[in-house]
């Protein structure tokens, strides 16, 4: 096991987080000196999270008990492209009032796990659909790409 100067990759390691990093050295200087901003993506399709984003959401809380800014980042936008995944049948595409409940309902999961603030280590969710919709990507998306 590699030995780190941070808390953040100290943690992360000890916990089995770390497979690979592109630049270990770098990344673990700039924890120490720093606090370091790290995101993750989820999708807004249903009101709850399913299983699958339990790593990413754990990995969220560690970075946040080593001292620095977990970004949750809600697909808002990306819900209403629809599924590229190659299945037979599309899943349902959501209205705005849908997708906005469903991120609400999420929030509360998110709460259970991180503090959500102003400070500089408290986590902020913020929503692709603030700025995908003002470009216009999201129905090109959705209505040519799935050509």
């Amino acid at each position: 096991m590699t030995e780190y100067s941070s808390d953040l990759l100290r943690l992360l390691s000890t916990r089995g987080y770390i497979h690979q990093l592109t630049d270990a050295a770098g990344l673990d200087a700039l924890a120490t000196k720093q606090i370091v901003p790290g995101y993750g993506g989820f999708d807004a399709t249903a009101p709850s999270l399913h299983v699958g984003n339990l790593m990413l959401i754990m990995l969220l809380r560690r970075l946040q008990q080593a001292g620095h800014k977990p970004i949750v980042i809600m697909g808002g936008g990306t819900t209403k492209v629809g599924d590229p995944s190659g299945k037979d049948e599309g899943r349902k595409l959501l209205e705005d009032a849908a997708i906005n409940a469903n991120i609400a309902s999420i929030r509360k999961v998110f709460e259970r796990f991180l503090t959500f603030g102003d400070g500089p280590t408290d986590a902020i969710m913020i929503n692709n659909d603030d700025w995908l919709s003002q470009l216009g990507y999201i129905e090109l998306l959705r209505d040519v790409g799935r050509h």
